[in-house]
């Protein structure tokens, strides 16, 4: 992965397919700015693909499994067993995303990143760099180079479905132990205590979240991760999950396809794509807030505006799809011909913009 060479292939949103969406909206007979962030998002995917012409008739969902050796200092409830039987159910349509995609229109692709154990399942796709990262309460979680190895691979990925027509993906992720990585990235790259940006996940008692905290304190302290070297962070306290997501981001800049976040996990990994090239945080939307207690500051550093307030904390990409009918029904009120001008009546005028 060359870095340099790969943030100068990201160019801008298009600032005029931008101005000629916003300009759509506006003609269209509704008070002005009406549907809020959803015509916000309109106007950037316009930007992102080039064209005020938005059409986002085929939607995928990108959910990266794998497991965290972190699991072994009891920072969850479950062992990383589950992880393989759920990545299973997934790639075999029986996921909780499987059902929520099928509802939004979306095509699952369930990826083996990293489970720690071979599986034999069909549709699920093997991309395998590792069979899990390493326990980083004892060792970096993974080397340098897997860390870039992972992220390659999400960059492919995001080409390989917008060749096939993919006009819009999801990430999503699987992997028991990736809420104590992802905390520990964020505890790194913004600068604060895990006690600031660490939850209790799935389900933690207070005891549990407590030993959650103290294991991530240790593994920064221990392995000093560079906050201004994000692959540095990822290798260190990172997961593979989190690489693959990065990866992600980073190819949606470079192959102008909008990417949706998630919920931390997936922010995290957003968070990491930007810093290594600020470009890519134009490409990117924002779903939901999660309820883990990072999400707000997260995305206030990210720059973006979460839709959906419903305190979701399911992971595997499905408050990212839940973005996905919220899109088309905005987008059935965007391509529609009942404007001021054919209704002759007069148009609104702009005042002041609602902060929202």
């Amino acid at each position: 992965m060359n870095l340099n060479e790969l943030c100068r292939q990201m160019e801008p949103p298009d600032e005029s397919a931008m101005a000629q969406a916003k300009a759509r909206w506006d003609s269209i007979a509704k008070p002005l700015h009406g549907l809020g962030r959803l015509e916000d998002m309109i106007v950037r995917i316009a930007g992102i693909t080039g064209t005020a012409d938005v059409e986002l008739s085929r939607k995928g969902v990108l959910v990266f499994c794998a497991d965290n050796g972190v699991v072994a200092e009891g920072v969850s409830q479950t062992d990383s067993a589950v992880t393989a039987a759920v990545a299973e159910n997934i790639a075999l349509g029986r996921g909780n995303i499987s059902a929520i995609a099928d509802a939004a229109g979306a095509e699952v692709f369930a990826i083996d990143i990293g489970i720690e154990r071979e599986l034999s399942v069909e549709h699920l796709r093997r991309e395998k760099i590792a069979f899990g990262t390493k326990n980083f309460a004892r060792e970096p979680a993974m080397t340098r180079e897997e860390a870039e190895r992972v992220i390659d691979t999400g960059i492919r990925l995001v080409k390989e479905k917008r060749d096939e027509g993919f006009r819009i993906l999801a990430t999503g992720e699987m992997g028991i132990g990736n809420t104590t990585s992802s905390s520990a990235v964020l505890s790194v790259l913004l600068g604060l205590p895990a006690s600031r940006v660490t939850g209790r996940g799935a389900g933690l008692s207070d005891e549990g979240l407590r030993r959650k905290r103290d294991v991530i304190e240790r593994a920064v302290a221990l392995h000093r991760p560079d906050p201004h070297d994000p692959v540095d962070v990822l290798s260190k306290v990172g997961g593979l999950d989190i690489a693959g997501m990065t990866g992600v981001f980073l190819g949606g800049a470079l192959y102008r396809v909008p990417v949706v976040i998630d919920g931390l996990i997936s922010a995290a990994a957003a968070l990491l794509a930007k810093r290594l090239c600020p470009a890519a945080g134009g490409y990117m939307l924002a779903s939901h807030l999660s309820r883990e207690p990072a999400a707000k500051i997260l995305f206030e550093e990210l720059g973006l505006s979460p839709v959906l307030h419903g305190g979701f904390a399911l992971g595997e990409g499905t408050g990212a799809a839940m973005l996905f009918p919220l899109l088309d029904m905005a987008l059935s009120v965007y391509r529609q011909n009942t404007t001021f001008a054919k209704m002759r009546i007069p148009a609104y005028t702009p005042f002041q913009e609602e902060q929202l």
